[in-house]
């Protein structure tokens, strides 16, 4: 059985909050077991055109994702909760081996169990070219930036 991941659902406004600024936290990491153990040992996830079932396809997927989104920097927003449910909204920005840089928009839908595993992710998300003097995310947020009152810009 896997480890409990507090905090549990049903969430609240804070405890919702807390759980976005802790995925946030674990995917600046860019450690994809890390990043993996917030999973259910079957989570189904939906990112963009991919479907994958699983904590190993899960690392596969990071692994390749950071391999090619470099120097990757994630904001995400809280944008709604209910019981075992938290929709996300979120930014990152990264380039790729060529230099160019990109701000990624998207939006997350994640369900959990009752041990606070992620059981199911759907991610859409759109790429947007920038230039490096656009970026605005230059590392972890700055704990002045986290919790409730603090949101992403939408451009």
């Amino acid at each position: 059985m896997s480890q409990a991941r507090p905090p549990l659902p049903p969430f609240t406004l804070d405890t919702a909050t807390a759980k976005v600024q802790a995925a946030e936290d674990a995917w600046n990491t860019r450690d994809p077991h890390r990043v993996s153990l917030a999973y259910s040992e079957d989570s189904v996830w939906r990112n963009r055109d991919v479907f994958l079932t699983g904590r190993a396809r899960i690392v596969e997927f990071l692994t390749a994702k950071w391999e090619r989104e470099l120097d990757y920097v994630l904001r995400k927003s809280l944008w709604s909760f209910h019981d075992d449910r938290i929709a996300v909204r979120f930014q990152y920005e990264w380039h790729d081996a060529g230099g160019q840089w990109y701000r990624s928009y998207g939006n997350e839908l994640w369900e959990f169990d009752e041990h606070g595993l992620m059981r199911r992710r759907e991610a859409s998300i759109n790429d947007v070219a920038i230039a490096e003097s656009e970026r605005r995310y230059f590392g972890p947020r700055p704990e002045e930036e986290r919790g409730r009152g603090y949101d992403i810009p939408l451009r």
